[in-house]
């Protein structure tokens, strides 16, 4: 059984599955983070609760997640570059699911990477981590302004966020195509149902984003 997981397909499974794992993961953050929108009291409450023990034990949980799917992208990626050979330029059979999203995946990836990697800079570390080594966290709405009073840094997530959008995408429908669904119907059903649901994820956190901003610079309140 252990040995489907280290074929082609397999690998396939177990990057589709982490890859709805963290879609799910982003969807709970976009809703907390939305809180911000009503008010900086309401995200100061919000970020109160992912103090909580019972939320920092899922932290290393997440960080797996994240490290599995990162190197079965990387493993499938050069498993693929390898098998194309001499035909790794060629076009002509492409079908009409590949798209530009679809070719570049692993860029994609490696950009979100890199935004997260800025983010857990400019949050995790001024905040939750300061909890755990016991040094007291930065107030939420603070941070936010802090951060996107920057308008490098605003800019920064904005490039980020268009990325996420392109990667979760794509990621949406052919993780479900992996695991079963993937029958023409379904297909295009799970493409129509992707486009809805990252364009409304990624417009909630430039919304939030765009808060910061302004509040940080006294336009609004």
């Amino acid at each position: 059984m252990a040995n489907i997981f280290k074929t082609s397909i397999g690998k396939k499974v177990i990057m589709s599955i982490t890859g709805l794992f963290l879609i799910l993961f982003i969807t709970l953050h976009c809703v907390l983070n939305g809180a911000y929108l009503i008010s900086a009291e309401a995200f100061d409450a919000v970020c109160e609760f992912m103090a909580l023990p019972v939320v920092t034990v899922m932290v290393p949980i997440l960080a797996l997640g994240f490290i599995f799917h990162i190197i079965y992208a990387f493993i499938i990626s050069w498993e693929d570059y390898k098998a194309r050979g001499r035909e790794r330029y060629a076009v002509a059979n492409s079908t009409k699911s590949d798209g530009w999203a679809s070719k570049n995946m692993l860029v994609l990836g490696a950009l979100v990477l890199i935004g997260l990697g800025l983010h857990l800079v400019n949050f995790w570390a001024k905040m939750q981590l300061q909890d755990f080594i016991g040094t007291g966290a930065e107030m939420g709405s603070l941070r936010m302004e802090a951060t996107f009073g920057n308008v490098l840094f605003y800019v920064l997530y904005i490039v980020w966020f268009v990325c996420l959008w392109f990667h979760l995408n794509h990621g949406f429908w052919s993780a479900f195509h992996t695991i079963g669904f993937s029958n023409d119907k379904w297909i295009c059903r799970l493409r129509w149902i992707g486009i809805i649901y990252s364009t409304l994820l990624v417009i909630v956190f430039i919304a939030v984003a765009t808060k910061g901003l302004l509040v940080a610079k006294g336009i609004c309140c």
